[in-house]
This record gives C-alpha cells, structure tokens and sequence, in this order.
C-alpha cells in the first residue's frame, strides 16, 4: 500500500425542489445565520443552515410557492427574499 494523498471526496448536495444530486457548485447555496439572517452564499462556506436549490428560475419559483425555504430552515422565509433567490437563478441562466 502507498502512503500518498488521500483523494478528495465530490461534495454532492440535493436540490431541495427537485431532490436531483448534483456538484456543490452547480447548486445555489442559501443560508440562515446564527442570528437568524438570510443571504445568497456565494462561497459555499458562510457559517449557518445552509439549504441549496437548482441554478434553474424553475426550481427557486417552485422553493417560493410550496414554501421549501420554510421547511428546510424551519422558521418563515420572507417572500422578498425568495424574490432574491429567484433573482440570482435569472443571473445564472443568462451565463
């Protein structure tokens, strides 16, 4: 046996609509801090509940409607920040 590197595990996350497996960095990272604030997490490495979403407009719209951010964070989700979400997606798309 060789005593080389280790090989670095895929980070895999669920998209919490559509429950597709992909690559941390094709999902949108969505966090609730310790004190409770919500923001887009671009790094992947914010402290805080951390629930991601398809980088489709398709997934944040149905995450708003069915209220999935409520679930996944267990406290209520303000809609003008689901609207940010869906916001962020549109960026994606037209990349």
């Amino acid at each position: 046996m060789s005593k080389g590197k280790a090989k670095k595990q895929i980070e895999m996350r669920r998209c919490i609509v559509c429950r597709e497996v992909r690559h941390k960095s094709e999902l949108l990272r969505v966090v609730k801090s310790p004190d409770g604030e919500f923001s887009i997490d671009e790094t992947g490495k914010k402290s805080g509940r951390g629930a991601y979403v398809c980088r489709m407009k398709k997934c944040a719209e149905v995450a708003k409607k069915r209220k999935l951010f409520d679930r996944a964070f267990k406290v209520k989700v303000p809609p003008e920040f689901c609207d940010e979400i869906i916001s962020a997606t549109e960026k994606f798309e037209n990349e």
